[in-house]
């Protein structure tokens, strides 16, 4: 059966794929950022999995104000990288494994959540970036990938313990899987930022740190932080770190296993102007 290896954590500012892609990334000032994430392209390639869930948002490039689901599956066979207003990035397009992604909505729904299927979608820099930072710029990603789209742009967005719980249903949903994978589940996003307002600019470390420990020691605890918190303490854009709760609810000591051993921990501010934080827990 299908298992789920390990969790990955990161932010996925689109400046970073742009000094990426512009290849800025010796430049002084975003050297130590990728710095951080060395050890965990060496990692990928040891660790290297069957095939990636991977928890993001959209920014208004799939989904407009028009129509925002709440959770969206992507169950096709490849995704475009989007046109995000300055043409897609030079990445390679995302293979999907519509099996799995079929075989999750399936359980997951039937666990009584909610699923949006999707079977064409463009995938943005939430989904990309991350892919970027744990594999380089390959001539193709190194395994599918099933892009998981999370409401965090448009109120009222899932509670982190939605999220805790909707993660330890995509565990049950991967352990019920016929093929013998090894499985990866990220949670992206995050971490303190805020991109308008009085308070744009707005970083706060303390309680990022805060966070992370949380997150890796008793993400029980830190489901039950309510959205006020997350926008008073890390900006109007900090709610996206619910999405890391998914992730974490589906690693195995949540469900009585052992506790995650801790690969990597970095944090770095700022990226643009945003906190970046990035963890890696293997089961």
């Amino acid at each position: 059966m299908a298992k789920i290896t390990a969790s990955v954590y990161t932010s996925h500012v689109p400046a970073i794929g742009a000094a990426i892609d512009l290849g800025k990334t010796h430049e002084p000032y975003w050297q130590p950022l990728f710095k951080g994430y060395e050890f965990s392209k060496h990692w990928m390639q040891e660790n290297r999995p069957d095939v990636i869930f991977l928890v993001y948002n959209d920014h208004a490039t799939a989904f407009s104000l028009e129509l925002i689901p709440t959770f969206a599956i992507g169950c096709a066979a490849e995704f475009k990288p989007a046109d995000e207003g300055y043409g897609p990035r030079p990445v390679p397009k995302v293979i999907g494994h519509p099996e799995l992604a079929s075989h999750i909505a399936q359980s997951v729904i039937q666990d009584d959540f909610d699923l949006t299927i999707v079977n064409r979608m463009d995938v943005d820099h939430g989904l990309t970036v991350p892919l970027s930072l744990m594999c380089g710029q390959p001539e193709a990603w190194p395994c599918p990938v099933i892009p998981f789209a999370v409401n965090v742009v448009q109120y009222p967005v899932p509670s982190g313990r939605r999220c805790f719980m909707l993660g330890q249903a995509i565990r049950r949903a991967v352990e019920s899987f016929d093929q013998p994978l090894k499985v990866q589940i990220w949670g992206t996003g995050g971490m303190s930022h805020q991109l308008q307002g009085p308070r744009a600019g707005l970083i706060n470390a303390e309680w990022d740190n805060r966070f992370l420990d949380r997150l890796i020691a008793d993400p029980a605890d830190l489901a039950a932080v309510p959205h006020i918190e997350y926008v008073r303490e890390a900006g109007s854009e900090g709610i996206e770190l619910v999405m890391w709760l998914i992730a974490r609810g589906a690693m195995a000591d949540v469900a009585g296993g052992a506790k995650p051993r801790v690969a990597h921990r970095f944090f770095h501010v700022p990226a643009s102007n945003t906190a970046v934080g990035h963890l890696i827990l293997e089961n």
